[in-house]
């Protein structure tokens, strides 16, 4: 083993799960290049074996396929692809605590958070749980982004994060916290305390 954080034996690179695999974030074995999942993959992103495109999901691959949005294909490049994509944060995973922030609970299922100063406590969300969660804080341009995505379907959109477009108040024109909507008319709250003006 090389580098650091592998799981295996006779990796070069780091975060590697199997053995001889030479990149990073391999799972798998006998790769070559960058978060491949299968086996004696030369490529990134592949899923299956014996790949030499990038993200490949098959066998004996040569070619990179074009990126896809909602089972159907893309004409522009991957990084368009990507960029087309809102970033936003699910809570999946774990969840870090400070010391100071943590509950009882979490101080009795944690005993060592003292020395570490608080504690990584896991998640236990589905994908499909979590985005709803997502989905409700989002500002009205953020849910249109993912509304304009190419293909768009919201039968598969809802299958994928479990919130259905559909539903008359899940796309709301959110404003912000000082603003509300009424009959499509914008009004913004105002101070006068602090001499604000509509």
């Amino acid at each position: 083993m090389s580098d650091n954080g592998n799981t295996g034996h006779r990796n070069t690179g780091d975060w590697n799960t199997g053995d001889r695999n030479t990149g990073n974030l391999n799972t798998g074995n006998r790769n070559t290049g960058h978060r491949n999942s299968g086996h004696w993959n030369t490529g990134n992103w592949n899923t299956g074996d014996l790949n030499t495109g990038h993200r490949n999901s098959g066998f004996f691959c040569t070619k990179t396929p074009s990126p896809t949005f909602f089972d159907k294909p893309f004409a522009g490049t991957w990084e368009e692809a990507r960029q087309l994509l809102p970033f936003i944060e699910l809570s999946v995973g774990a969840k870090w605590t400070d010391e100071h922030d943590m509950t009882d609970r979490q101080k009795a299922a944690f005993p060592n958070y003292e020395t570490i100063g608080g504690c990584l406590e896991p998640i236990s969300l589905t994908i499909q749980e979590a985005f709803p969660l997502a989905w409700a804080k989002m500002d009205a341009a953020t849910k249109q982004r993912f509304l304009d995505l190419p293909n768009f379907d919201a039968e598969k959109f809802l299958a994928c994060t479990g919130v259905d477009v559909r539903k008359p108040d899940a796309v709301a024109n959110d404003a912000p916290a000082d603003e509300i909507v009424l009959n499509g008319v914008r009004y913004r709250r105002v101070d006068a305390a602090r001499g604000e003006k509509a």
